[in-house]
């Protein structure tokens, strides 16, 4: 049965968004289709495995399994990240949440005669991201949640709001590789109620956190291509979603928030983080692929001929392209064997991957993942499609797992 018909029979994830509301979306960096692609696997599993996301994202296979009763463990390069996992899987009692919407109040009826705002962070052309109304509420709000008398749990619940509303706020559109940035309506910026946007934040925020947590998630900042087992310890079950093959920059997508929180003070280091990041082609990352020399640690032949077909496009980015589709798969490939280090004999891994298109030329990435779980030492590896990703009938998303 070929892709497109198998995704037929699988009309349940085909075009399917989950609307749910609680943690998992906190702060719209969740598909939610991946939420109940990860239930789903995570179902069929006993409560005994311990389960690792070593793709942290927004925490949602940590969130998922510890909501099951499976203990686990997420890794990523980004400190911002593993904060915001630890944040979302993390237990609160009633009291916490309680606390958390009087101190909301509190911060509230204090802004503008009790916080000290503080300093907007250094973003290149701020203005463009946000109004000077807005960028001025943000900074009285930061500092309030700052400043306030409460605990780390109550202030970590906050930012996560804060978060939520910075971005509402923002004149920034993520929803395609060229960032974009609309025009500001001074009249329309007048009649926003920034406070009833942040309150709304925090109470969907508490919403999530009403769900029970059964068992222990740990979030570890460590890199997907050297995981540790002193750190980590063993594991028998794998659920993540590592960065596509589609030159797309989730340090890009993340700028406002890490700005904002402290995690980056400048540029550079926005640029240093995606060149460490796998798939990361953003800033300084992109000008560094034009001298990266393949090792030929992990070799393909499908690899090899997409990466010359895509060096020879008529296009002035082809080569550094094709630099990047395959250091892309090389990190991969550290990264599958870094992760038999942690495995307990008979662990399951499942890999939730798109394939993708250089200047018409269609990189199989499911498959090539396949082939370097086979060499690695993997078996009984299965790829199955899970949806079509848009309007382009070539991209499908798949579930490559196998058996160690």
């Amino acid at each position: 049965m070929n892709a497109l018909a198998e995704l037929k029979q699988r009309a349940d994830y085909t075009h399917k968004y989950n609307t749910r509301s609680g943690r998992h979306g906190w702060l719209r960096l969740t598909p939610a289709y991946s939420v109940k692609v990860v239930e789903e696997i995570l179902s069929n599993y006993e409560a005994d495995g311990r389960v690792l996301d070593p793709f942290c994202g927004s925490g949602t296979t940590a969130l998922c399994a510890a909501r099951l009763g499976l203990p686990s463990a997420t890794t990523d390069i980004n400190p911002f990240l593993i904060w915001l996992a630890g944040v979302k899987t993390r237990g609160y009692t009633s009291d916490e949440i309680a606390l958390t919407r009087d101190t909301c109040a509190r911060i509230l009826e204090g802004m503008g005669k009790t916080w000290v705002p503080v300093t907007a962070p250094p973003i290149h052309k701020i203005e463009r991201w946000w109004s000077e109304i807005s960028l001025s509420f943000l900074c009285d709000l930061k500092g309030a949640i700052e400043e306030i008398n409460a605990p780390e749990s109550t202030k970590d619940l906050l930012l996560v709001s804060f978060c939520r509303t910075l971005i509402k706020l923002s004149n920034a559109a993520f929803n395609h590789q060229s960032m974009s940035f609309k025009e500001g309506n001074a009249d329309a910026e007048l009649s926003i109620d920034r406070k009833a946007i942040f309150r709304e934040d925090v109470a969907y925020v508490l919403d999530g956190c009403s769900e029970e947590i059964r068992a222990q998630a740990s979030a570890i900042l460590q890199d997907a291509r050297a995981l540790k087992e002193d750190a980590l310890g063993k594991f028998d079950l794998v659920i993540t979603s590592p960065p596509y093959a589609n030159r797309m920059s989730y340090i890009r997508e993340l700028r406002p928030y890490m700005y904002w929180l402290g995690y980056l003070k400048e540029p550079r280091e926005a640029g240093e983080l995606d060149w460490q990041a796998i798939g990361g082609t953003w800033g300084i990352a992109t000008s560094r692929l034009n001298d990266w020399q393949a090792s030929e640690v992990y070799q393909n032949d499908h690899l090899s001929s997409v990466v010359q077909a895509i060096s020879e496009a008529d296009n002035k980015h082809a080569e550094t392209l094709s630099c990047y589709v395959h250091k892309y798969h090389e990190d991969i490939y550290v990264h599958l064997l870094s992760l038999t280090g942690v495995f307990n004999k008979g662990a399951r891994v499942h890999y939730i991957i798109g394939n993708s298109t250089f200047y018409g030329t269609l990189v199989c990435v499911e498959e090539i993942y396949a082939d370097i779980m086979e060499k690695v030492g993997f078996s009984d590896i299965d790829i199955k499609p899970i949806r079509k990703r848009n309007s382009k009938k070539e991209l499908i998303e798949f579930n490559v797992s196998a058996t160690w």
